[in-house]
């Protein structure tokens, strides 16, 4: 079977006893750099030798196959860098293509980098969503933040540290500087620090300049308490701009909580009304 492998982010104390049984007993390990697994083999006193094969953002899709076939035959352990493959990692691909093909797939749990800063935050935890990495360029990065901006689940992000102040900077303009967040740096390492504050405190922070690995965690946007007409007149007002009347009703009712039906059925009655109709029932 294909046996996805939950590897430490930063403490190697996090490797679980299971972890360490199927290193020594992998045959074949499918890992996002070959030569951070064996640094990992070694650390942890693992003397297996199993065949290694690169598997990376590059390659993935290409070996898919070929590994998805080995997984017939063989246990094929699949390993990233650090935390979970597939999150934001290599093993989406060929996950898939074993799905396809009938071959079982498994789950070795374990580290998970989302997960340790969303718990570690301070943010609600009930309801959350995971963005990953945001867009490199700066328009397709603030499109983004836009559309995030009215989400109601708390937001996990990754980022890179040369990034990170130009991103909290983006994010302040985008949800507005006082939406609460945590910036969660060199999780379960010795440097370890989790910073708490508002989007612009963060930024400024870091702006002095940040290392290590960052994990970005921002609080979901609030329902704001509007009447009803006022929420078809924010209606009214999108649809004036160019936006089609059912996705304008669905705007407004995320940012609001009012219904999104209500909103819709408002709005096209105060039309028709504008425009001396009458409305059917």
């Amino acid at each position: 079977m294909l046996i996805l492998a939950a590897t430490p982010i930063g403490n190697l104390g996090d490797a679980s006893d299971r972890l360490r049984r199927a290193l020594a007993d992998a045959p074949v390990i499918a890992a996002e750099d070959t030569r951070t697994t064996q640094r990992l083999l070694a650390a942890l006193g693992v003397e297996n030798r199993p065949r290694l094969i690169a598997l990376h953002d590059h390659n993935e899709k290409g070996r898919a196959a070929e590994i998805v076939e080995l997984a017939r035959e063989h246990d094929v352990l699949l390993l990233s860098d650090a935390g979970m493959p597939t999150v934001s990692d290599p093993g989406f691909s060929v996950v898939a293509r074993a799905a396809v093909e009938g071959v079982a797939v498994t789950v070795i749990p374990g580290p998970s980098a989302v997960v340790t800063a969303l718990a570690a935050s301070g943010l609600p935890t009930d309801r959350f969503t995971f963005e990953g990495f945001p867009p490199r360029k700066a328009g397709e990065r603030d499109a983004l933040f836009a559309e995030l901006s009215t989400e109601r689940r708390t937001m996990v992000f990754f980022e890179a540290p040369s990034r990170i102040a130009e991103t909290l900077a983006a994010l302040a303009r985008a949800f507005g500087p006082e939406r609460p967040a945590a910036v969660c740096r060199e999780l379960t390492k010795l440097h370890e620090e989790i910073r708490r504050g508002s989007l612009r405190e963060l930024a400024e922070w870091a702006g002095d300049g940040v290392r290590g690995e960052i994990v970005v965690v921002v609080a979901g946007a609030e329902r704001r308490g509007v009447s009803l007409a006022d929420g078809v007149a924010e209606v009214t007002d999108l649809v004036a701009g160019g936006m089609r009347l059912k996705d304008a009703a669905a705007d407004v009712a995320g940012q609001t909580g009012l219904s999104r039906r209500d909103l819709y059925e408002a709005a096209l009655a105060a039309r028709h009304t504008a425009a001396g109709g009458i409305r059917s029932t």
